[in-house]
């Protein structure tokens, strides 16, 4: 398949990066930023002291807001945009993890925008220009220092969408695997299973798919399952820490795209519905749909599930294959149930609804009618 590669996000990797941050916002011509995290922890551990002194020697004013959740909210959206507008902020600094950065990028179009920033999830509005966004990750899971997506809840409707466009693309990114060292065992499970499902939907559905991507893709899943078995253990093996973060970018930077054809986005499509009704760890949905759907559709492409299972976890046919993923989840402390999720099993009627209505909005409505989707579902209620 012919394609274009584009990704203009610089990355810089290592340690104390973040230290550079006011020299990198300086290149790009911006004189004031917000300054924007979720919680006060980098306060405490001398983060947000570092990042600000390093915007203060390159003369860079800027205004603070943390808050942001995981499962990130339009409204905090909103109170950012109102803040930006008002000091006339040039750029955001976002130092978190992909709920921050997501955030990010929409504060960034809706800067830029006279209208309500939840037009942008909604296909009332396209996103055209946006404010200059630099992201300092804390957590790798997402990909979303090095991609132009965010996904934000609607905590009045109970939607949980997502906006996308060229100009989101973070200026630079930092990834110091240091800042991550402190990220508990569920959290690491979640991230783990996010990068899996960036993976998964493509290695499964993808109609046009050239070998190299095949083994680009094998490869960063078994770097992920290598290195969260030792972060497990020891969570500051800095060597493992920065194996892990490289590969979360590598799954959603569009690398695994180029030269794909015929793919679709399934498995977020479900999650996001679960995790904007219930307000579920992105993570910990993902853990619960992934295996449900990859046994509702395996027999779509067998070829594909017998290559998965035997070069992931050295088993014969599908089912095993699915088996083990779905062992190695629970082995990692992740959810592979609705009860282990917190759901019950009246739930899914509820999650299939609301999910059918992003995939009309992502023109999947044919692939996945509201029945097919709860059928997935129910595969998960043991």
């Amino acid at each position: 398949q012919d394609f274009t590669f584009y990704n203009p996000t610089r990355i810089e990797f290592g340690k104390n990066k973040e230290a550079n941050i006011g020299q990198y916002v300086t290149e790009f011509g911006v004189g004031s930023v917000l300054v924007l995290y979720g919680s006060e922890r980098i306060k405490k551990d001398g983060l947000f002291e570092r990042v600000t002194a390093s915007l203060e020697d390159q003369g860079i004013s800027y205004q603070a807001l943390g808050g942001v959740i995981s499962n990130p909210v339009i409204s905090k959206v909103r109170e950012a945009v109102k803040l930006v507008k008002e000091h006339n902020l040039q750029g955001i600094v976002a130092v978190g993890g992909g709920s921050v950065a997501d955030s990010a990028k929409a504060i960034a179009a809706g800067a830029q925008y006279d209208g309500d920033a939840w037009d942008f999830f909604i296909g009332k509005a396209a996103v055209a220009d946006a404010i200059p966004v630099f992201t300092i990750m804390t957590l790798a899971a997402t990909g979303s220092e090095m991609n132009p997506f965010g996904v934000v809840t609607n905590e009045e409707t109970q939607q949980k969408y997502n906006l996308g466009g060229p100009s989101l693309y973070p200026k630079v990114s930092v990834i110091n695997p240091e800042l991550m060292a402190t990220v508990t065992p569920d959290y690491l499970a979640y991230s783990a299973v996010d990068i899996f499902s960036h993976c998964l939907y493509l290695y499964f559905t993808a109609k046009v798919f050239p070998e190299f991507t095949a083994a680009l893709i094998e490869n960063i899943l078994a770097t992920v399952m290598r290195t969260t078995d030792v972060l497990m253990k020891n969570p500051t093996d800095h060597d493992a820490r920065g194996e892990f973060a490289w590969a979360s970018t590598m799954a959603l930077n569009g690398n695994t795209f180029a030269g794909v054809a015929g793919n679709s986005f399934d498995t977020h499509m479900i999650e996001h519905a679960m995790g904007g009704l219930y307000n579920v760890p992105h993570g910990a949905g993902l853990a619960v749909v992934l295996p449900a759907w990859m046994s509702s559709i395996k027999n779509q492409n067998p070829q594909r599930f017998e290559r998965f299972a035997q070069k992931m976890f050295g088993v014969a046919d599908a089912d095993a294959g699915i088996t083990k993923l779905t062992e190695w989840f629970s082995a990692i402390g992740a959810p592979v149930t609705f009860a282990q999720a917190g759901l019950s099993d009246d739930a899914v009627d509820p999650i299939a609804e609301n999910a059918f209505g992003i995939a009309k909005l992502w023109g999947m409505d044919q692939l996945y009618p509201q029945q097919r989707i709860a059928d997935i579902l129910k595969l998960a209620v043991k």
